[in-house]
């Protein structure tokens, strides 16, 4: 029985054969994160209909946005207390009650929000204009790469008021960033404009499978991010027990030390970045998603080093595990899938 998700892989590799690259990775991207529905008829309509509510969301949480500030809503997203006499990122003392203003004792929770809110805009901002600092796309001083930035910003900032259980964390743009650079990036030039609002809804589909691992409630649960550290283990403890117990026991290079950024950033900061778009083609091919065979990559990158493991203590290892040595990214997925 073919699946679902197999069949939707077909589509693509038929489509492959007439177009260019860069539209394949999109509409890979895009059928596999179910962001574009089956029927091919379908698409434009769907397309059209997205695209219309990211500009609702744009209205709804960035219209009032000065100066990368933008003012406090609600939980529902609509505008609470007196977030209407916000004026450049900062409430006018005339219109701040007594218990709301900020040398108040008695803080309210109108205040608390739009302090949390800027804190989580400023982090926003500073991860976005750190992201690939060796790409112009990303970095510099060109309105193409400002207007990157601010497109990157936008879809961190409505994704964090969202998804107010999960909200904005750190190393979220990472995760956003190649997915934005191949819709970006469309030879489509009609697709391309609407890269912004194409690339929020694969991220919010992206990340549905993996949010637990950002949940920190969940954090120390078994579907948090240390009960997928400890699948990891179990899983290199399946196929290479002697290098599961030098890493753990011997030297105590516990997992959290390095596939934590592995594992929550999706390996993005493990490889450049042509090769991180070949390895999430084959995560996103995964039909139980991307955990799985992320995990299953993790631990194959551990079974390739594993001479220069088992001969290392626990500061070289770190050092090599933390900083991972160039290698055949073709050759770790064929080693990852052995690992089935």
């Amino acid at each position: 029985m073919v699946s679902m998700r197999e069949k939707m892989l077909s589509k693509v590799l038929i489509f492959a054969f007439f177009s260019h690259r860069l539209t394949v990775h999109v509409l890979f991207s895009q059928l596999l994160l179910c962001y574009l529905p089956n029927d091919r008829a379908l698409w434009e309509q769907e397309l059209a209909k997205k695209r219309s509510q990211y500009e609702a969301f744009k209205d709804e949480f960035l219209s009032n946005t000065v100066g990368g500030n933008t003012a406090i809503r609600g939980p529902e997203g609509h505008s609470g207390g007196n977030a209407e006499h916000v004026q450049n990122g900062s409430l006018d003392r005339s219109e701040i009650a007594q218990d709301e203003h900020p040398l108040s004792l008695g803080k309210t929770k109108e205040w608390n929000q739009f302090v949390e809110y800027s804190e989580m805009i400023e982090q926003v901002d500073r991860d976005v204009k750190r992201t690939h600092p060796d790409m112009h796309f990303f970095c510099g001083d060109s309105s193409f790469a400002k207007s990157n930035q601010e497109s990157l910003k936008n879809i961190l900032i409505i994704f964090a008021k969202l998804n107010a259980g999960i909200r904005y964390v750190q190393g979220m743009n990472e995760i956003l960033a190649p997915l934005f650079f191949v819709f970006r990036n469309d030879p489509d030039y009609k697709n391309a404009n609407f890269a912004e609002a194409d690339s929020f809804f694969c991220f919010v589909e992206l990340l549905s499978g993996l949010r637990d691992n950002f949940c920190q409630k969940l954090d120390n649960s078994a579907v948090g991010i240390q009960g997928t550290l400890s699948k990891l283990m179990q899983l290199l403890r399946k196929y290479d027990g002697e290098l599961q117990h030098h890493l753990e026991i011997r030297t105590e290079v516990n997992p959290q030390f390095y596939a934590f950024r592995w594992i929550t950033l999706l390996l993005t900061q493990e490889f450049n970045f042509a090769d991180t778009i070949h390895i999430w083609d084959t995560l996103l091919t995964d039909p139980d998603g991307p955990q799985e065979t992320l995990l299953r990559i993790c631990c194959a990158m551990l079974i390739l080093v594993r001479k220069r493991l088992l001969a290392g203590d626990f500061t070289s290892n770190l050092k090599l595990l933390q900083s991972y040595p160039p290698t055949n990214i073709g050759h770790l997925l064929y080693v990852a899938n052995k690992l089935q």
